[in-house]
């Protein structure tokens, strides 16, 4: 089993980036448009098509305020497992740094995953540093 840990710092404070994640549904348009053009949440499951056309099926495992992490699995064809969890954390009042880490199988995908999630997290940083959606001294 292969593990991936990536991670960036986003110029917005942890709060407004956490109310960003946590809302599983709407990654699509709050988080990482672009990236991922669809998000359908049905119950503790969402499915999720990305940019690439992949198509993939993710049961929400956790959505935690207190640690600001959020933890989910993935099920599709080219994954015998894949499991993940995006947790923020605080660099000062206004900049937080996003922590990505996913195990999954079988280590042959590793590059092409690390590399997705790479691109994830830029379109993340991309998307929050520039919304025009909140105002971030609202969620110091």
């Amino acid at each position: 089993m292969a593990t991936i840990q990536k991670e960036i710092e986003i110029e917005r404070s942890k709060n407004f980036v956490w109310d960003a994640i946590r809302d599983v549904g709407a990654i699509h348009k709050r988080l990482v448009p672009g990236f991922v053009i669809d998000c359908k949440l049905e119950g503790d499951w969402r499915t999720v098509r990305f940019v690439n056309g992949m198509l993939v099926r993710e049961l929400i495992v956790s959505v935690d305020d207190n640690t600001c992490r959020h933890s989910w699995a993935a099920v599709h064809e080219s994954l015998s497992h894949y499991n993940a969890s995006v947790q923020v954390f605080s660099e000062g009042d206004h900049k937080c740094r996003v922590v990505w880490i996913a195990d999954l199988m079988p280590n042959e995908v590793t590059d092409s995953i690390g590399q997705m999630i790479e691109n994830a997290l830029r379109t993340m940083k991309q998307t929050l540093e520039n919304s025009r959606y909140f105002i971030d001294r609202t969620f110091k």
